[in-house]
């Protein structure tokens, strides 16, 4: 009887313990990014190739559904082309342009919120809100004849407000990759130019 008990014992726990672990799930993912402005003065941006990296959980609380809140570092800004005067060394004055580029960095600790809804056992479709909170903004601008970084902080906002949509397929129980694209719905800089943050990405993640 005792050996029963005890027989009987491990087994709740076992359950127990697979139950848990199909519910709630913890672990890294990193991924590549192309970041990008969107709004109504953007004109002649190119994007930039960025990278994200952080933490994820995920809890299930049907076969269907789950939420998953994340904390990912996320390098995100733009490049725009532009035209930069050329000014005289001795009188200071304007005696010409040339063109170049402008490339804002604009890093964020991002918090998404995704609702998952499992269309098979798979493959999830993910939606959500974004908290992103910016870290460090610089703007570097490059031409054949100049090149400085301006520190851009104190004229970023602090507080970034964006919306989620993407997939994620689980390659094992453990595995899995996620496309998504996140919306900025508020406005980047201080200043009124309507620029907001637009994000595709492409990440890989490990379950424990």
């Amino acid at each position: 009887m005792k050996k029963f008990t005890i027989s009987l014992i491990c087994i709740i726990l076992a359950a127990g313990a697979a139950m848990a672990q199909k519910q709630f799930t913890f672990g890294p993912k990193i991924g590549v990014d192309y970041t990008h402005f969107w709004g109504k003065y953007v004109e002649n941006n190119k994007g930039l190739f960025n990278y994200q990296a952080g933490l994820f959980m995920e809890y299930r609380f049907t076969d269907k559904f789950s939420i998953a809140p994340e904390v990912v570092f996320a390098a995100q800004g733009d490049k725009i082309d532009a035209i930069f005067l050329v000014f005289d060394e001795i009188t200071g004055l304007p005696i010409d342009t040339e063109e170049g580029t402008i490339t804002y960095k604009t890093n964020y600790i991002n918090v998404p919120v995704m609702l998952k809804y499992y269309v098979i056992p798979s493959l999830s479709i993910d939606l959500g809100p974004q908290l992103g909170i910016n870290v460090y903004s610089k703007e570097v601008d490059k031409s054949p004849s100049y090149n400085e970084t301006i520190d851009y902080k104190n004229l970023t906002k602090t507080i970034d407000f964006g919306v989620a949509l993407g997939l994620t397929y689980n390659i094992t129980d453990d595995v899995f990759v996620q496309g998504r694209y996140t919306l900025g719905v508020t406005d980047v800089f201080e200043k009124d130019n309507e620029y907001k943050n637009g994000n595709a990405q492409i990440a890989i993640g490990y379950r424990f």
